[in-house]
């Protein structure tokens, strides 16, 4: 018998093929997706206030987001989540250095973010760095642009290395204890 990680990657292959899966393969495809975002959140989160990061729910976020139910997908989304929040980040914090924070030097931030993925060749952080520099450009913060950005960073670098900890360990054990589950 399968362990359940196992079937979940060859059901949701199954699902990429036929945009259908039998209710009981949702269930437990559901249920270890919200087992392994539960763990990477809350591990992700805790240690954030002793680390000195002021906004541990990022991490907690960038975790969710991260955690696939296959390890390569999971590692691609987070060299994608960490390079979009450095991306956003440091051309966000630039901008509100050089311009202030307002509407026009967000739009030009969120533009740059961009298009600066695009011309380094990691198009798929495109969003991720456009997230980031809204937060860093929107949301009322107290502190410099720069401790901000540099608070962001950790917080997804944080959230990404804890999200692949969680699923490179889940998959250890799946194929520790089924050698007959589906390799990733």
């Amino acid at each position: 018998m399968n362990h359940p990680t196992g079937r979940i990657k060859q059901t949701t292959r199954q699902a990429q093929n036929s945009k259908e899966l039998p209710f009981r393969a949702r269930l437990t495809g559901g249920t270890v997706q919200g087992l392994m975002s539960a763990a990477a959140a809350i591990i992700a989160y805790l240690p954030t206030r002793p680390l000195g990061l002021r906004e541990g729910f990022w991490a907690s976020i960038t975790a969710i987001a991260v955690v696939q139910a296959e390890l390569s997908a999971t590692q691609t989304s987070a060299r994608d989540q960490f390079t979009g929040a450095a991306i956003g980040g440091l051309i966000s914090a630039l901008i509100v250095a050089v311009a202030g924070q307002h509407l026009p030097a967000y739009l030009v931030a969120l533009v740059l973010s961009m298009l600066a993925c695009w011309v380094l060749n990691v198009s798929t952080a495109a969003r991720l760095a456009g997230s980031t520099a809204t937060i860093i450009m929107l949301v009322p913060h107290t502190g410099s642009a720069g401790g901000m950005m540099l608070s962001r960073i950790a917080e997804v670098g944080w959230g990404v290395a804890v999200a692949v900890t969680v699923v490179s360990m889940v998959t250890w054990i799946e194929r520790k204890f089924s050698p007959s589950a589906p390799m990733s």
